[in-house]
This record gives structure tokens, sequence and C-alpha cells, in this order.
């Protein structure tokens, strides 16, 4: 598919051009203003500190044009101009929260790791935690070495455990896995694409991406289905928690992505506007909306 690669290097001018703005307002000869002091006092309905768990989606892997982390971009704790992450809209609101969001998302993270994610965040004393984790546990390099959901919900009651122990007034966001099925239903008639995904991409979904054997056909169903039942275990763990925990209600699930919100380097993760639009859908369910 075609990409307007000079997205970039406008976004690029734009910033610089926006930095000199910020730097001197007064015109030839004349003394330039100093911009007004932001407030720096702490609100107390919003937190002053968050923290990110989960996986490569949540670091911004591949957003960076190399396939690496890039957690400027995340859509949870980001501090790039590109993507107006959780972070950079509790900042707009509330000043004390700079240089306050942690990210403890790690790539190729499954819900087993999740506890040593959760217990930095009760080390951050973070005030809102969200919670992105699931896509590992099910791409794995065969169906048969997939997470059992029973398992799933055992690390993932576990890791909210650590949570409600040790920061029992946090706000805790639990966000809907990603379609996964629906990259492959629109990718794999694309030669690009497939030559991406060949390179052992979530083989437990993306193996033989041509295929039309009844053999890769319900390999893709079954995985499929494990999706559809970690996100019910994220519901229900969510509610198992109590009040001060969300869920997004299937709103990341039901994004419906275009390959332009893919990088283009695995056709997997979220390039900017796929952090963008996870930032926009998720946040409607953190509970600092009105």
């Amino acid at each position: 598919m075609p990409r307007r690669w000079t997205t970039t290097a406008v976004v690029a001018l734009l910033a610089l051009a926006a930095l000199a703005c910020e730097s001197g307002g007064g015109g030839i000869g004349q003394p330039s203003a100093a911009p007004p002091r932001p407030s720096t006092s702490a609100r107390p309905d919003l937190p002053s500190a968050m923290a990110a768990l989960g996986d490569s989606i949540t670091t911004g892997f591949g957003t960076c044009i190399v396939l690496s982390n890039c957690q400027r971009n995340s859509w949870s704790t980001g501090d790039g101009l590109r993507v107006d992450s959780h972070y950079r809209r509790l900042l707009e609101a509330n000043p004390a929260i700079r240089g306050n969001g942690h990210n403890h998302a790690s790539t190729g993270a499954r819900a087993r790791q999740l506890t040593d994610q959760a217990t930095a965040a009760v080390a951050d004393k973070a005030d809102y935690v969200t919670v992105l984790i699931g896509a590992n546990d099910a791409c794995r390099s065969r169906i048969e070495d997939m997470t059992e959901v029973t398992a799933f919900r055992a690390e993932l009651d576990r890791a909210l455990g650590v949570l409600k122990k040790g920061r029992p007034k946090a706000r805790v966001l639990v966000v809907s896995i990603p379609d996964l099925y629906r990259l492959w239903e629109i990718g794999h008639p694309e030669a690009e694409v497939v030559r991406a995904w060949n390179r052992g991409i979530c083989p437990a979904l993306l193996a033989n991406p041509t295929s039309t054997a009844a053999a890769d056909a319900n390999r893709r169903s079954i995985f499929r289905a494990r999706i559809g039942a970690y996100n019910k275990e994220l519901a229900a763990a969510c509610r198992a928690y109590g009040s001060r925990c969300r869920y997004d209600g299937g709103a990341v699930h039901r994004v419906r992505f275009s390959l332009d919100m893919l990088n283009r380097l695995d056709y997997f993760h979220p390039d900017v506007d796929g952090q963008g639009k996870l930032a926009e859908v998720t946040w409607g369910s953190s509970g600092f909306t009105g």
C-alpha cells in the first residue's frame, strides 16, 4: 500500500517551527516576552503519577522508524508531540504529573510478567495505572503453546492484587486486546504484508497467511476465540477488583484498524496513527473525561 513518508518530515518541520515560536515571540530588534509559567499545583481529582503496564504495543514499538521500543509515542505514557497520550491529556489539566509518567511495559511480555510490572507501579506511587496485556499470550509459535485461559486469569488477578494492596486508591484502566484476527483479514491479500509476517510474526495466527487449507483456517479460528476468551477475563478481573478499576468495554478490540495504522516494518504493531487511535478510544474509559 502507498505510504506518505513525507509526513514525518512535515511533522518534524512543524515541531521545529513550534519550538521557535515558543523560544521567542518578539519581532526583530524587540525583546521576547517571557512565556507565562504554568501552574505546578496538583489537582486532587487528577493523578500526579501514572504507570503503564503491558507489552510492546504500550512501549510504542516500531513507531520510531526502526523495530525497537519508542516510549515517547506510547498511547498511555508517551510524552512526544505525535501522540495525544493519556499522559499528555492529564498534563494539560494537571501540571503536577509532569515527569511522572512511568512506562513498565516490555516487549514480549505475557500475563506472567505483569506482577513485576505492577510492583514497579506501586514503587512509583502511581495514582493511575493502565493495563494492556494478552497479545503475546496468544502469539506463540504454536496454538498448543498459547497461555491457558485459567492461567491467564490467575496471573492477571495476581498482578491486580499487587496494585490493590499497594495503591488502593489508584485508578486502574484495563484495556481489551486488539482484534488481531482482523489484521490477518486485511493483510493477507497484500504481498508486502505477507513478506513481513513470514519473518516470524505471531505464528499461531499468521503462519501460512495465504493458505486456505482447513487446518490453517481452524488454527486461525482457535486463535481468534482465545483472544475473545482473554478479553472476557480482562473484563471479569476488573469487575472483581472493584470500583477503582475500569474496563474499556471492548473499545480497543472493536477498532477497525487499517494497514495505514500499522508500521511498515512488521505490519503488526501500531504506528503513530495507530497509537493515537488507541489513546483516543481508551481515554473515554479512563474516568477523567468529565
